[in-house]
């Protein structure tokens, strides 16, 4: 995604409703200027490329993202990690980038995926506010947009 792109989605995504067109002209209006025209085409350029789904309402569309931010931030994680020649050292690489913060929330992810079979960390402590977070976590439904938004609309359509 484009920035101005990543903008418009980051307020679909916050709002988690469908969202018109002068809803989100009138949000990015107190960061820029910029046309409504603009606006409508970036969204109509997120349906072409599947990342919302839009609904007629009147004369306009309202507009409803089809994935949620997470979905997206990995599925840029797992692209960029397949275009590795290495990806074992890509991923080493990667883990040393991260914050204290950023590991822990790896391993509690990597518990939730693997499920309760995997032994917590002994500095978890049971009761704790981690070790009660992995507990009730569950893991999100990831549904990455579409590769081919033409495939959808022809889906849609049957």
């Amino acid at each position: 995604m484009g920035e101005l792109e990543d903008s418009v989605m980051t307020r679909v995504w916050k709002w988690n409703r469908p969202v018109t067109v002068r809803e989100v002209l009138e949000d990015l209006q107190e960061e820029r200027s910029i046309a409504y025209t603009t606006v409508m085409t970036v969204l109509d350029n997120l349906h072409q490329k599947g990342w919302v789904r839009r609904e007629a309402e009147g004369r306009a569309y309202r507009y409803e993202a089809v994935s949620t931010r997470a979905a997206y931030a990995a599925a840029l994680m797992n692209e960029a990690w397949s275009r590795s020649d290495n990806p074992a050292a890509a991923l080493v690489a990667f883990f040393g980038m991260m914050s204290a913060e950023q590991r822990e929330a790896l391993s509690d992810a990597m518990r939730i995926v693997q499920g309760p079979e995997v032994a917590p960390r002994p500095e978890v402590a049971q009761g704790s506010e981690v070790a009660q977070r992995s507990e009730v976590a569950q893991p999100p439904e990831v549904v990455p947009p579409p590769e081919n938004p033409a495939s959808v609309e022809r889906d849609a359509e049957r």
